[in-house]
């Protein structure tokens, strides 16, 4: 098999959040991630260039594609049209090594004019994936977004906010599609996959102090709890689609060429 990813835990995740300025809640979020690219990426041909296309309107910077990347041997390249976010992407990175982690990737950052065409940017990839991105384009942009991903990449995998969880938006602020949206923006490629996932166990819009982060890496009652939601995460599947729907925080597709 192909594209084979280690398993992680929340906990060892929430390294990567901390190098961000975030906390538990992103690290739920790259565990759930984990479970639904954990399956499919196999069903792809084997990634060796990877294109995050963009990173995330307003939170963390996404360090879980590194570490995707690093796991499958893969060069990345991380495109985006601020240059406040790459910076903030290159000093978590940094971070991030710094506590061990993300040592043996490469990296190329890119700054481009426009983050629907992305035209600074040179294929081929294998895969371009991005999270928190398309939903912050205009809507006659995302189409664009789309299209140009599936020109450049083999595979595309994209993760947004759901506008099903109003709850959610209005927590974080973040602008949101829906997953029937989401689905209507691959004319010419083949959605494989598609769902709702990342639905912790706790209110949205809980803030901790660094103190309290901290304290969570280490801590033993901490821990425990990580090792709990893990295990709440992995039981999102089987909750009612009603539920998920109106509970999750992410909607997702995955898409692949036509044969």
């Amino acid at each position: 098999m192909q594209n084979i990813i280690q398993k992680q835990s929340i906990k060892s995740l929430y390294t990567l959040a901390l190098a961000e300025g975030e906390g538990v809640g992103t690290a739920y979020e790259y565990f759930a991630k984990r479970l639904v690219l954990r399956p499919w990426l196999p069903t792809i041909p084997p990634v060796k260039r990877l294109l995050v296309a963009g990173l995330p309107e307003k939170y963390g910077s996404s360090l879980d594609y590194l570490l995707l990347a690093e796991e499958l041997g893969a060069t990345a390249v991380v495109a985006d049209d601020r240059p406040a976010f790459l910076e903030k992407f290159r000093e978590s990175w940094q971070k991030a090594q710094q506590m061990g982690w993300l040592t043996a990737v490469s990296v190329d950052l890119c700054l481009v004019q426009n983050m629907a065409e992305m035209a600074e940017v040179t294929g081929p990839f294998d895969l371009a994936i991005s999270n928190e991105v398309i939903q912050r384009l205009a809507a006659a942009e995302q189409l664009t977004y789309v299209q140009r991903q599936q020109e450049m990449a083999t595979a595309v995998a994209l993760f947004c906010p759901n506008a099903a969880n109003p709850d959610h938006a209005a927590h974080s602020g973040l602008s949101t599609l829906s997953l029937s949206e989401l689905l209507t923006l691959s004319p010419d490629h083949r959605v494989t996959w598609s769902g709702y996932i990342d639905m912790p166990p706790f209110p949205t819009g809980v803030s901790r102090s660094a103190e309290q982060r901290a304290q969570a890496e280490s801590g033993a009652f901490e821990a425990l709890v990580m090792w709990g939601l893990g295990y709440f995460a992995r039981l999102e599947r089987w909750l009612p689609t009603a539920v998920r729907r109106q509970k999750s925080h992410i909607i997702y597709a995955f898409m692949g060429r036509r044969a």
